[in-house]
């Protein structure tokens, strides 16, 4: 008898790809409705940005088909982001679901282009996405996200002073660059530093948000301890190039996170090799080859993704339109935004674990 039970039976042993249980037992499959020979049912999938969501929703079409009576299935597809598990030391951010860093051992290997590229193509697949540019002494999150011109906006709340972030490409965004001038260095010691990082965590009216992504400044110092310890992370993805001397630094970065009880999501390989605009088909690699590959192996990491350096891509970052939305068919396009939704996998497993 086709029935919602024997619709369930049949979907249990369809598994989810990166947490490998049971769709059924997952609480992924809801509202099945049977209409003749037509069987509807909601999809939830733990991210909005699942790099997977056509193989899912495949795979219970032919699981639904092979019931007795069925002649068609229907699937709509929603997502729910699942909740980062608290720390007991470290104090949660009310609405905000998991927070991520982007890091880097060393200077100068796009980081922040990373960055905001994962978060705007967060934002491309439904997730509500926040970005906290903590490279307080480098803040160029805003130039790359076309908010060079924005300014802080101060409200006051009931717990004092709040700051309202401001909002582009679907990303919300607060940066150091908002609250000084454009040419004005930022001179400080580190308990100022962590001081305004606290401030961009708990005195941002952020809303609701699946994501907080969060650019690091280079190293190893204290902005990375300041973040580890103030509030429970989803992880942190590191970012090198693929050079020698990148990677060295790039190891250390990773080690860090490690020792202070922070998830590493993977390793992102930027700069893999140059495609010339006039041709396409070519590829030079400028600064080596393999690397990422090679020590993520090394290190017992996943390698997320390898991205190519493309001139659209310094362009795109130059005149504040991140390239997975001012040429989302180039080759970086693509790369980054695999990277963000397998971010997205990684950190639904740790949230699920």
């Amino acid at each position: 008898m086709l029935d919602t039970n024997s619709v369930l039976e049949v979907l249990r042993p369809v598994e989810d790809p990166e947490l490998h249980k049971s769709l059924v037992e997952l609480n992924m499959i809801r509202n099945v409705e049977i209409t003749g020979g037509k069987v509807s049912f909601t999809l939830v999938l733990t991210t909005p940005a699942c790099p997977l969501r056509e193989f899912i929703v495949e795979d219970c079409q032919k699981a639904v088909k092979q019931l007795p009576g069925v002649e068609e299935v229907e699937v709509e597809v929603t997502a729910e982001t699942p909740q980062q598990k608290s720390l007991p030391d470290r104090q949660t951010i009310a609405g905000i679901k998991n927070i991520v860093a982007i890091s880097s051992g060393k200077g100068g290997v796009g980081k922040s282009t990373i960055a905001v590229n994962v978060a705007v193509a967060l934002a491309q697949a439904g997730a509500k996405v926040g970005l906290l540019d903590a490279d307080i002494y480098g803040p160029n999150v805003p130039t790359m996200l076309g908010l060079e011109k924005a300014k802080a906006i101060v409200q006051q709340g009931a717990e004092g002073e709040i700051l309202e972030p401001a909002f582009n490409h679907g990303v919300k965004m607060v940066s150091m660059g908002f609250l000084i001038n454009p040419d004005q260095p930022v001179i400080w010691r580190g308990p100022m530093l962590n001081g305004i990082i606290r401030q961009f965590l708990y005195q941002v009216q952020w809303g609701e948000l699946d994501y907080l992504i969060v650019d690091l400044p280079p190293g190893t110092g204290d902005a990375q301890l300041t973040l580890a310890q103030a509030v429970p992370m989803a992880g942190a993805a590191i970012v090198t190039t693929p050079q020698n001397v990148s990677l060295l630094d790039a190891r250390r970065g990773l080690r860090m996170f490690q020792q202070l009880g922070v998830n590493v999501l993977g390793i992102v390989e930027n700069m893999s090799y140059f495609i010339p605009p006039d041709l396409p088909e070519r590829k030079y690699d400028l600064f080596g080859s393999g690397g990422g590959e090679k020590t993520s192996q090394e290190l017992n990491v996943p390698l997320l993704g390898c991205v190519p350096l493309e001139i659209s891509l310094r362009e795109g970052g130059d005149r504040g339109i991140p390239i997975v939305t001012g040429s989302p068919e180039s080759a970086s396009a693509q790369a980054l935004t695999k990277i963000a939704r397998a971010i997205a996998a990684k950190v639904s497993v740790v949230a699920l674990a």
